[in-house]
């Protein structure tokens, strides 16, 4: 029986399934996975979704990895599960995107797909129960799991249950849009729980007010931060040195505004082009003197909301490169690819960094690329980032539908004094290391046993 465990949506491994019917296991990283290294393998669990026909496979077979449990939850509720409440109801609901003339519709299906929902909470919830040892310690992570809290209080009431939230948290108006007995039941989950976390003060003053009575649950913030020996070590592997060289040799010297993001509509993606096409009609003095660097990685394409998204943004890309661009200099370089050695690469070689969400939870890119950027960078920061309540002081902070004022932003970013910037940059950096992944998880775990 475990002492400590970890439920979330995906794990720590994921099998692919070859063709001569082998399973090539592939280790993930992050935090999570290095912080739940330092805890005894004998008494942690890792329990999460089987994602694909691999891991499935994995599961019938009874060949997982030791200290993971992977959940064989029927696709089709996984699908209404995870597409269909989580990824289009939760996900709008916490970030504001719902466009309110045409949604949220709550009907008949929206009640089916929330039955799937709970059926898949409930999953992790029996497993849970199944395998924590007297007392232990559980540590469930985001909305997709929003239930199981309160499913595991009741099937367990001996454990101690925390829960940490990864995205904003809706404001009390949003939340009231959801139908009265799913809006209680959604935070009856959460109140099940002992701990609840989340990155700012701002998301769990947004859950204190629409939850009312907390009982006895206790809210606290852990603002996630980065791991800057473990970052900067990847971003000086050769292969990202590689890179480097080309992308110096695409931008011919220019000043860099770098932004990398998934292609995710909380992202802010448009408006941050639309603001950089602004900058070189409002100042033509940096035409051809700058090159927007913009990853983009495909995000959740099997949603007709995304697959527009991600297209929207190559045709506004190349647009502005038809308006602006010469025969020597292209405005603007994107990659709508997942490509993380071009990112790290990008992080390296940036004057300006760009991160300009309409509500994020924290976003990570704002403080990643302080720490590897080699001439220090400006951060243009929208004050909707969760990162913003850690770094205001020096950035440079935006509104994210103000597209005027990031333009400017922009130019105010460029011209900065080098001096200045260095200094921003050290202080950036400072503040995005003072948690990082696995003393954020320890932290919740030490806080949760006491």
């Amino acid at each position: 029986m475990a002492t400590v465990l970890v439920a979330s949506n995906r794990g720590p491994v994921s099998y692919v399934l070859g063709e001569d019917g082998s399973l090539d296991a592939r280790r993930g990283g992050g935090g999570l996975v290095s912080a739940l290294s330092t805890i005894d393998s004998d008494e942690s669990l890792w329990v999460c979704a089987a994602l694909g026909e691999g891991d499935r496979e994995a599961v019938r077979r009874g060949t997982g990895e030791p200290g993971v449990r992977m959940l064989d939850i029927d696709p089709s509720v996984y699908a209404d599960a995870y597409n269909g409440i989580a990824n289009s109801v939760l996900w709008f609901l916490h970030h504001h995107l719902y466009d309110i003339p045409r949604e949220p519709v709550f009907d008949a299906e929206f009640r089916r797909l929330w039955e799937s929902y709970r059926a898949y909470n409930r999953a992790f919830a029996e497993a849970l129960a199944a395998e924590a040892a007297e007392g232990a310690a559980v540590l469930v992570q985001d909305y997709h799991l929003a239930l199981v809290p309160g499913q595991l209080r009741e099937l367990r009431p001996d454990l101690r249950i925390a829960h940490f939230t990864h995205t904003p948290w809706a404001s009390p108006e949003h939340l009231r849009m959801l139908p009265a007995d799913i809006r209680g039941e959604l935070l009856r989950g959460m109140l099940g729980a002992d701990r609840l976390g989340f990155h700012t003060r701002a998301w769990a003053e947004a859950f204190e007010s629409g939850a009312g009575d907390l009982g006895r649950t206790r809210v606290a913030t852990y603002p996630l931060g980065v791991d800057g020996e473990e970052l900067r070590a990847l971003a000086y592997r050769p292969e990202v040195d590689d890179r480097l060289a080309r992308l110096r040799q695409e931008t011919g010297g220019r000043k860099t505004v770098v932004r990398v993001d998934r292609t995710e509509l909380s992202k802010n993606i448009l408006r941050g082009l639309l603001a950089y096409r602004e900058l070189l009609t409002t100042h033509p003095e940096w035409r051809d003197r700058v090159v927007h660097l913009a990853s983009a990685y495909p995000s959740r394409q099997d949603l007709d909301a995304y697959r527009t998204y991600t297209a929207s943004v190559s045709e506004l890309a190349d647009e502005i490169n038809a308006e602006f661009g010469t025969a020597d200099w292209q405005p603007v370089l994107v990659s709508v690819e997942d490509d993380f050695t071009r990112s790290l690469a990008a992080y390296r070689l940036a004057d300006v960094a760009l991160v300009n969400p309409v509500r994020d939870g924290m976003n990570l890119v704002a403080k990643e690329i302080p720490v590897v950027s080699e001439a220090g960078c400006a951060l243009v920061l929208s004050r909707e980032a969760g990162a913003h309540e850690e770094l205001h002081e020096d950035a440079l902070t935006v509104n994210p539908f103000d597209v005027t004022e990031t333009a400017e932003a922009l130019h105010t970013a460029l011209t900065m004094p080098p001096a200045e910037r260095a200094d921003r940059t050290k202080r950036l950096a400072a503040a995005a290391t003072a948690l990082p992944p696995q003393r954020w998880f320890l932290d919740q775990l030490e806080a949760l046993r006491n």
